[in-house]
């Protein structure tokens, strides 16, 4: 049997999450996908996937096995395409992951428009405020609000935000306008992930302040509600400062000592070939993202 219909076969397999789904995608039997995913698995001499009556899932062996061979198979679909002048057939799954706030508020409105654009082309889009590993979970495109410093990655700049901090009226009602950073040490601060310490800039260049409160968490949104509900004063990206964030009660305030943006960039695995799939959403959020922050 042809080695590359047995990793096509894998591959599919795995991304639709049964060999039923793998037929109809592939347009062949699901004996035959069946057939080729053994077929590969008694060459290789190991199981590749577990199966049973309700999904089918990656052993470790071969969790290891796809991370290896996929953007080899993505390589030579691509050249081929190439080859055959069909690099616009945008089509195929891609793996999109971005900062949860800013993805529901940013990204997740131009899916949509995506799909129309390509309507071959299928979206598994991750949020999460964790920075992922793109290679162990199989991200094909980032979307960072947040410096990227990864040698083995490509990084396009396509937009900025900027910081802000921000609290409701009633907050600062109770307990009065911050005019200086260093008047956050009276402040109740919450505190977004390990951001103990916000950065600010005075006549004498960049400065850090300590700051603390009682209410802390790894989601934005978390935070947000807090700002909103009048708990403190928390600091984030502006970006998230829209939709049901942008409240009249909520206000920002030490702005002339933010003054530092931040990039909203596109990140995506360094390899020699980038599959059409995902040169086609890049370049159209490359489009889109500036026009919706």
């Amino acid at each position: 049997m042809d080695h590359f219909h047995e990793l096509n076969a894998f591959i599919a397999v795995v991304e639709t999450g049964g060999f039923s789904a793998a037929a109809r995608k592939t347009g062949q039997s699901q004996s035959a996908v069946s057939k080729a995913v053994g077929a590969l698995e008694r060459r290789l001499g190991v199981a590749l996937l577990h199966r049973s009556t309700r999904k089918v899932t990656l052993t470790d062996q071969g969790q290891r096995y796809l991370d290896r061979i996929k953007p080899l198979v993505d390589e030579i679909q691509v050249a081929d395409s190439e080859l055959t002048s069909s690099t616009l057939d945008v089509s195929g799954l891609v793996r999109i992951a971005a900062p949860s706030t800013f993805g529901r508020l940013h990204v997740l409105p131009l899916i949509p428009e995506l799909l129309s654009h390509h309507p071959g082309l299928r979206v598994d889009l991750v949020l999460s405020d964790a920075v992922r590993d793109m290679v162990e979970d199989r991200i094909d495109l980032a979307i960072r609000v947040s410096p990227v410093n990864d040698p083995d990655s490509v990084v396009r700049r396509v937009a900025e935000t900027s910081l802000v901090c921000a609290g409701s009226r009633h907050y600062f009602a109770q307990h009065g306008i911050p005019k200086a950073p260093a008047e956050l040490a009276n402040h109740n601060c919450l505190i977004y992930g390990d951001m103990t310490e916000w950065p600010f800039t005075g006549p004498e260049g960049r400065f850090n302040v300590p700051v603390s409160g009682n209410l802390s968490s790894s989601s934005v949104e978390t935070i947000l509600a807090g700002v909103l509900a009048g708990v403190g004063i928390g600091m984030f990206h502006r970006a998230s400062l829209v939709g049901e964030f942008q409240h009249p009660d909520v206000i920002t305030v030490l702005d002339e000592f933010i003054n530092e943006p931040r990039d909203v960039s596109l990140v995506w695995p360094k390899r020699r070939f980038v599959p059409t799939r995902v040169r086609g959403t890049t370049d159209f959020f490359a489009r889109a993202l500036p026009l919706q922050i």
